[in-house]
């Protein structure tokens, strides 16, 4: 497929709210096809259609099981609170601390239109609340806590 253009902080589309997908067709599946591969040349976990200019309810997720391509998805059970480090492909060179839920359930589609739940805990449930904000124009610098600078390397 091809590797889309990752669209970075400042960007006024990152700021937008994303359009629910009424219609799963090739375009649609394509465009999954290309989150995924820029996901994966730019060594993400995650990628959301925001982020490579398409205001689409759209996301892709890898956290090394395998990926899961999630039309539409609603958070619809948050537990728990974890607050762990994160960045983000749009917003290079940094990281900070984000309070997140421990466990999340999701309502989603898939690229067949069949109607799905994912539950995850410790990274999966970060990153899909990541990703889900993404499609609400927010990015975790707008929740992050304390930002980590990594450690200097030693000679």
């Amino acid at each position: 497929m091809a590797i889309r253009q990752i669209r970075i902080d400042g960007d006024p589309i990152l700021r937008k709210k994303s359009r629910e997908v009424n219609e799963i067709n090739d375009r649609i599946k394509i465009l999954l096809e290309d989150m995924v591969d820029t996901m994966y040349e730019n060594d993400g976990v995650g990628l959301a259609a925001p982020q490579i200019g398409v205001l689409r309810q759209l996301v892709v997720i890898d956290i090394g099981d395998g990926v899961v391509k999630l039309i539409n998805p609603k958070i619809i059970e948050k537990e728990g609170e974890v607050i762990d480090v994160e960045g983000c492909l749009s917003v290079p060179n940094r990281a900070g601390t984000v309070k997140r839920p421990e466990r999340v359930k999701v309502k989603y589609l898939n690229e067949f239109g069949e109607e799905k739940t994912i539950e995850g805990t410790g990274l999966l449930a970060r990153a899909l609340c990541h990703e889900i904000d993404h499609l609400h124009g927010i990015l975790y610098i707008d929740k992050m806590i304390e930002e980590v600078f990594p450690e200097e390397e030693e000679e």
